[in-house]
């Protein structure tokens, strides 16, 4: 049985100690409790005899210094430190040698290749943030070795609703909706048989949250409720009120979102990457907060196609570490079309055997090389996440105004600088 301790549990998240579903989906804004009320439930479930926990995210390469001290301090809040103990990867319960492994799902995370292959003790499956994960069969791959006999398994997903282009979405929701009232707002959950849905808010948990985060939150709701600026003490308009109602009700209610209203490129799907075409790299320069964005691109010029792969999108990049993980990538026989306004680190990255081609720009160079991207299909790997959640950001400033956001558009920009290269290059 599970521990017993104090500590209360919120009656919106009861159903994660009596549900006998496999699946349960935790959906809900930032701040709802939903990790916070997962791992007091994991720690827990370690008191029975035989319970094998995989915590994952798509990316963890260092628990012990990011997701370990969560538990830490829900153990102590528990008051429970003596019954378990921890390493740098893993937490096992002393009383009973139940465990949770850490692992991320990237293929390069560090620990991920030795986690994923022996899941035979595993009987509970958590995937955190799941909105990062992409690929649906890679969640099938392991879901498949969820399969502890004479134990409930469980498969938790843990995620804040992005776009309804997710599989998770279409999957469990799409055919299943059903929708709830909300701060009067209504928000989509699923009724889907086979799942759990435990939708939660930052209106449950107010007593935990910071004040000036709070304050942030309650701002967006007064616009989104009354269309006026708490903070500017002014009125903010119909169509400010309108975004802050889409923001507010996305990331503080868990609304699920269409794709962003306006969205440039919709001539995509995901699909595996094909090396068998014209390969070229495009580079994008940032620091923070904008990102160092790679992408790979496979030109299939007859059929018009484009098959892309995000390999690089991180911030406080220095010009060597820029340099070493492009060289992860990229031979002296390659073509890097980079960023033509970073003339200093386009030298120094020349200077360092990367072989950097400036992207061509002039007049209207961005709207009309979009409208040369919009000229092919593009397959994107399912595991570009950064790159799909730019796709389905990117958009007009105003719906077809024929001037984009100057956002969401890092990896975006080096497709770009590809598709105009290419064209120039050829003659096209």
């Amino acid at each position: 049985m599970m521990s017993d301790t104090s500590t209360e549990i919120n009656e919106i998240y009861q159903p994660l100690y009596s549900t006998d579903k496999r699946y349960i989906v935790l959906t809900g804004g930032r701040g709802s409790l939903k990790s916070f009320s997962v791992h007091d439930f994991i720690l827990r479930l370690t008191y029975q005899i035989g319970q094998g926990v995989l915590f994952t995210r798509w990316t963890l390469t260092s628990a012990h210094t990011s997701i370990i001290p969560e538990f830490e301090a829900a153990i102590d809040r528990l008051g429970l430190r003596e019954d378990f103990h921890i390493t740098r990867t893993d937490i096992y319960n002393r009383r009973t040698n139940s465990f949770i492994w850490f692992r991320g799902l990237k293929p390069q995370s560090g620990n991920q290749t030795s986690a994923l292959k022996s899941l035979s003790r595993v009987t509970t499956w958590i995937v955190e943030e799941a909105e990062d994960l992409i690929d649906e069969k890679l969640f099938n791959k392991i879901d498949d070795s969820i399969r502890t006999k004479g134990m409930q398994n469980r498969v938790i997903l843990i995620l804040n609703p992005t776009t309804r282009e997710h599989w998770i979405y279409k999957r469990w929701f799409e055919r299943s909706l059903k929708y709830i009232e909300i701060d009067g707002f209504k928000v989509a959950v699923s009724s889907h048989p086979e799942v759990e849905n435990i939708h939660s808010t930052y209106l449950i948990g107010k007593k935990y949250l910071d004040k000036d985060w709070l304050s942030k939150a309650e701002r967006w709701r007064t616009m989104a409720k009354t269309g006026f600026d708490p903070v500017l003490n002014e009125e903010i308009g119909e169509l400010q009120q309108e975004k802050a109602k889409t923001f507010y009700v996305n990331n503080y209610l868990g609304g699920w979102l269409e794709q962003a209203e306006g969205v440039i490129f919709t001539n995509w799907e995901t699909g595996q990457f094909d090396e068998s075409h014209t390969i070229m790299y495009g580079l994008d320069y940032g620091y923070n907060p904008d990102p160092t964005a790679l992408v790979k691109a496979s030109i299939d010029w007859k059929h018009r196609r484009i098959y892309l792969k995000q390999l690089i999108y991180k911030t406080d990049l220095s010009t060597e570490q820029i340099a070493e993980l492009v060289k992860a990538f990229v031979t002296p026989n390659d073509i890097v079309i980079a960023d033509s306004a970073e003339k200093r680190l386009n030298v120094e990255l020349v200077q360092k055997d990367i072989p950097i081609v400036k992207a061509l720009k002039g007049a209207d160079s961005i709207r009309s090389s979009i409208l040369q991207v919009q000229n092919f299909k593009l397959i994107i790997d399912p595991e570009s996440v950064d790159l799909i959640n730019e796709l389905n950001l990117y958009a007009w400033l105003e719906n077809k105004s024929g001037v984009p956001m100057d956002k969401h558009n890092h990896l975006i920009d080096s497709i770009r600088y590809i598709v105009q290269y290419f064209l120039a290059a050829n003659g096209l």
